[in-house]
């Protein structure tokens, strides 16, 4: 073990708003700073989160252009000679790509991997399955953000002696329950709304068309309801809000763009829609519980993990527009049950998943992974 604090360099394409990168700065600002000393490096560009973490000083970006480059290799091979971080810490399969081949294979330093949402289907082509098991192997460790996940790996035969779960935390100190008719007073929203919300960036996967497709469909019976969409950017944006522009809801749906505090919108919703269909473990969900909103979330990794069917909120099969409108309509059509839900989902992620519990988990990892045989 090191006598001066342990220095974690994380290796990211960007610190661009995301799950993931909400994750690692949450964390960074957790770790004890006399332990601790958090570098990230950002291959491609810095990103809106770099103002988040303790030290922005610590955030060294390479600019990687698109396709793979050697050059980076080089340059994060140069980094890693003059910052001499004790532990890299790479997150999804590019950045661990570029961090094995900058370490000899790992032989060099050691390497924490994580991975932070259940395989998209490109994926999980045999090619992309070999070359993510051949890079898994040059890592010291490998964690998920949610047992789910992990077992997803192991069924797919990926080492189960180098896979840990250390499930995402969130700071239930700052995301916290206030008076509805606050938040809503604060952020122009009526205080006898049905306020249905939706947090993430524009991606195919986050589904906002097929949520803003329901919507425009049970607007019509709930004459109350509205359509609260929270973030920015993602490469469906400028199609989502062209598609906006032409609903006959679109004087119910209100779109924020990126905050760099949510807390006011969560705490104005009724329900956080969570139809994605690919998660490790939703950032969204878990600060929406905080805030003593329920949700009703897709049956996809992690969302069983945080919510019990009908108590801290509503786990179920989304995947279809169908199947999406039948569940939210039921939802809807029962507020009191919503308000319900919501005092349960506050006292879950206090006694499950908090910030302090889950940086404590990365706490313990790091030093594991420094002890001469690695455990």
């Amino acid at each position: 073990m090191p006598a001066e604090p342990i220095k974690i360099l994380h290796v990211v394409f960007s610190l661009d708003p995301g799950g993931m990168e909400n994750g690692l700065v949450n964390v960074a600002g957790a770790l004890p700073p006399e332990k601790f000393q958090v570098h990230v490096c950002c291959l491609e560009r810095a990103g809106a989160f770099v103002s988040r973490l303790p030290d922005p000083r610590n955030v060294h970006v390479l600019n990687k252009r698109n396709g793979f480059s050697l050059r980076t290799v080089f340059d994060l091979s140069r980094l890693i000679r003059r910052l001499k971080p004790h532990v890299l810490h790479s997150h999804n399969l590019g950045p661990l790509i570029y961090s094995s081949l900058a370490t000899g294979l790992g032989r060099w330093k050691p390497i924490l991997h994580g991975e932070h949402g259940s395989l998209q289907p490109d994926q999980l082509l045999p090619r992309r399955l070999r070359e993510r098991r051949f890079f898994f192997g040059t890592c010291r460790c490998i964690h998920t953000v949610s047992h789910d996940l992990t077992g997803q790996f192991r069924e797919m035969g990926f080492s189960t002696s180098r896979l840990v779960t250390i499930v995402n935390g969130v700071d239930t100190g700052r995301f916290v329950p206030v008076s509805r008719a606050d938040a809503r007073k604060k952020i122009g929203l009526p205080e006898n709304a049905l306020v249905v919300g939706v947090v993430g960036r524009f991606a195919a996967l986050k589904r906002h068309e097929d949520l803003l497709e329901v919507f425009e469909a049970l607007a019509k019976k709930f004459m109350s309801a509205q359509l609260l969409i929270v973030g920015g950017g993602g490469p469906d944006e400028q199609k989502i809000l062209a598609r906006l522009n032409c609903s006959a809801a679109k004087d119910r749906v209100r779109v924020t763009g990126f905050q760099n505090d949510p807390r006011p919108f969560y705490q104005a919703m009724d329900l956080l829609a969570a139809p994605s269909l690919h998660e490790g473990m939703s950032n969204a969900v878990l600060e929406a519980m905080a805030c003593g909103v329920p949700a009703l979330a897709h049956l996809v990794c992690g969302n069983a993990e945080m919510i019990s069917n009908g108590q801290e909120g509503l786990v179920a099969d989304l995947g279809s527009i169908e199947k999406l409108r039948a569940e939210l309509e039921k939802a809807l059509a029962d507020p009191g049950k919503l308000a319900f839900m919501g005092q349960k989902a506050r006292d879950k992620v206090v006694a499950c998943f908090s910030l302090p519990g889950m940086a404590a988990s990365y706490e313990k990892l790091y030093s594991e992974l420094l002890k001469p045989d690695g455990n």
